[in-house]
């Protein structure tokens, strides 16, 4: 353990107040959340992290001169979490929100000067907020325009309280409502691949109209994009550990925590190499299945069900270009394996030329491809799609791959996800796996973390800061 930010005397060296202490094991967004939302109700906190950064899957690196991102992160303005985060890490300037939603989508299959369409809202209420977009969206027939239409009003008509939803696959639903597999592709799949990492026809119904309700038909902005203009590890570490700080919770990287349990006054022992740790309340904050591996016995009535939540990949394509090619921030495509662009040119620090990253969700046919499999496979389908990289030289091209990177929102997955209190007294759970009511995504992470330290307060008989009401209030 060998990290410039700790202290030279050994964790359990830290005295402790009964009633008062907390451990917080992981450092992504749920972890990160939970640890501030308890340090601000007074606890002292120690939150412990395996790698030697924070953030989690949501996390820069280095390579050369570029500062990269693993892969592309986006929230919506509907995603108030996540943006109480931002406000509370003093980060929210660094990753702002569209004034409104414009989403570019260009169809490869179309003539030039035809590929463009646009998903764009307008000053008005919910659903006459997309209206014109949808009636003008030429990648659709008129007919297929207006029975999108007649389904999204089905969609908002569902109760997302009903858990015969979660058995359903959103895929059958669509079917079942008269779209046509390419309504499905260029528009419930356009958005729901991203925002799920599933095709329609592997996800939750329950979570699809989830996602769509609260995106796009609950409020004219909800389904505004936001993105860090600002590399995530300025986020998500710096920032985030710069916030804990301030907050006086202690932040150990390169720590992994062997083992957790209680003593015979039911207090908690975090087992660290060569060290124990004391607390009150214990917040675990990792992967479904290192959390299924350090629960102890009795608390969940079934924790085998942590191993069957299954996971989904995402895979990144980071290509460097000798000069621009592109003249929008991003854009999303069809008639072709590419799904989402995003410029990253200034966010890395490139000085020459462009750098486009690729986001391709639910890539299970290619997370394992070698890279000059996938240099020769999309490459040439960025020629395809932007003129501009015809006669460009590549000067580097790589790829991120998160083997793990969601959990998979597959019918079903509902009664499998846990909440945040546990059945041990001062054990919480968080996560975006938790019963959140949200996919993967970083807003999960983030009411994970909430929930996770509203139940370790209420285990400590302490109240909760007021500005955690605010985020209940606002979901």
């Amino acid at each position: 353990m060998t990290d410039d930010t700790r202290s030279d005397e050994p964790l359990s060296a830290v005295p402790g107040r009964p009633g008062r202490d907390a451990v917080v094991i992981g450092g992504g967004l749920a972890g990160i959340t939970a640890a501030l939302a308890l340090a601000d109700a007074g606890v002292r906190v120690t939150l412990i992290e395996g790698r030697p950064r924070l953030g989690g899957l949501a996390f820069s690196f280095q390579r050369g001169d570029l500062t990269v991102d693993n892969g592309q992160h986006v929230y919506l303005r509907c995603c108030t979490a996540y943006r109480w985060f931002l406000d509370r890490i003093e980060g929210a300037a660094l990753a702002p929100l569209q004034d409104r939603l414009d989403v570019p989508v260009l169809d490869v299959d179309k003539p030039a000067g035809r590929r463009l369409g646009r998903l764009r809202r307008d000053a008005l209420p919910v659903p006459l907020h997309l209206g014109r977009s949808l009636a003008t969206y030429p990648h659709l027939s008129l007919a297929e325009r207006a029975r999108v239409g007649r389904a999204a009003l089905a969609l908002k008509g569902l109760d997302l309280a009903d858990p015969s939803l979660d058995t359903q696959d959103f895929g059958s639903w669509l079917t079942a409502h008269g779209q046509s597999a390419r309504a499905v592709e260029a528009l419930w799949d356009l958005v729901g691949v991203a925002t799920l990492n599933a095709v329609a026809g592997d996800a939750s119904l329950s979570l699809a109209a989830m996602v769509f309700k609260t995106g796009l038909l609950s409020e004219p902005g909800a389904a505004d994009i936001g993105w860090a203009r600002v590399p995530l590890g300025e986020l998500h570490d710096r920032l985030a550990r710069k916030a804990l700080d301030s907050a006086g919770v202690r932040t150990e990287v390169r720590t992994r925590v062997t083992s957790i349990s209680t003593d015979e006054n039911g207090r908690w022992s975090v087992q660290v190499p060569g060290e124990t740790l004391q607390a009150d309340a214990v917040v675990l904050a990792v992967p479904q299945r290192e959390a299924h591996d350090l629960l102890p016995a009795g608390a969940l009535d079934a924790p085998e069900r942590l191993l069957d939540i299954a996971t989904a990949p995402i895979l990144n394509i980071h290509v460097v270009y000798d000069r621009k090619v592109l003249g929008r921030p991003f854009f999303a495509a069809l008639g072709t394996p590419i799904q989402w662009v995003f410029d990253r040119t200034e966010a890395s620090g490139l000085r020459e030329g462009q750098y486009l990253a690729l986001s391709q969700s639910a890539a299970q046919d290619e997370i394992d491809a070698p890279v000059a499999v996938l240099r020769e496979r999309y490459v040439p389908e960025l020629e395809r799609l932007l003129p501009g990289t015809r006669g460009a030289e590549v000067k580097d091209f790589f790829v991120t791959r998160e083997r793990t990177a969601t959990f998979a929102p597959t019918p079903g997955v509902g009664r499998l996800r846990p909440g945040a209190r546990t059945k041990a007294p001062g054990l919480s759970l968080a996560g975006a796996w938790t019963a959140t009511g949200w996919p993967a995504t970083m807003e999960s992470a983030v009411r994970s973390g909430v929930s996770a330290a509203d139940a370790a307060l209420g285990a400590l008989g302490r109240p909760r800061p007021s500005d955690l009401f605010d985020i209940e209030e606002a979901a």
